[in-house]
């Protein structure tokens, strides 16, 4: 498959990368500095400003998938979404946050107490992200929101898959790899489970 990956060398961006490489996927990474990133045969490295419709258009275009990756803070949503429809890309895979996910009904993660303060203009960033795809019907997008908590750590392959609920395991602790985390992203861009929906990823 031909992925063109936006924020291929963010905090969860360089991790889908590495995944896709192994299973021997062609990547055109899109980044504001390629020179971070390592020589490999499977990469295409290419500088793009995202705020940019028409650039990001023709970065796209050619592509099978694209996954975007990084902070959504001052996006114009509406404008990089159909930026991507320009493109022709057949499917687009949005990273986003755990902050809309819902520990109860109607209660959201970021509308916890224990919420940081630091963090909320980052997490209202991507729930209006969220927001602008649940009103787009005629791209094929998906939107993967993490645990609460993501982290460098093990490539295990065990995880589980939810919707709008955030996951907790036996310890009350909602944590997911890194490396899971996009295990379940490619996972989705080879075998599509969701269509126009938001799914989770925890242990």
């Amino acid at each position: 498959m031909k992925i063109a990956l936006i924020g291929a060398t963010g905090f969860i961006g360089q991790h889908i990368l590495t995944e896709a490489l192994s299973r021997k996927h062609d990547i055109t990474a899109l980044v504001r500095d390629p020179s971070k990133l390592a020589a490999h045969a499977q990469v295409t490295p290419k500088a793009l400003d995202s705020n940019n419709p028409a650039a990001l258009t023709a970065a796209l275009a050619g592509h099978d998938a694209a996954i975007i990756s990084f902070h959504y803070l001052g996006v114009d949503f509406p404008a990089l979404i159909n930026a991507v429809k320009a493109s022709g890309v057949k499917r687009f895979l949005v990273v986003g946050g755990a902050g809309s996910l819902e520990v109860a009904p109607g209660v959201r993660v970021i509308d916890t107490p224990d919420f940081p303060e630091e963090w909320k203009a980052v997490a209202n960033a991507a729930i209006g992200f969220l927001d602008a795809l649940r009103a787009e019907k005629s791209l094929d997008w998906v939107y993967v929101s993490p645990s609460a908590f993501i982290e460098p750590g093990q490539r295990t392959g065990k995880f589980r898959i939810g919707s709008e609920q955030l996951l907790v395991d036996e310890k009350g602790e909602s944590r997911i790899s890194n490396q899971d985390f996009a295990i379940a992203v490619i996972d989705e861009l080879e075998q599509p489970q969701h269509r126009q929906q938001r799914f989770t990823v925890g242990y």
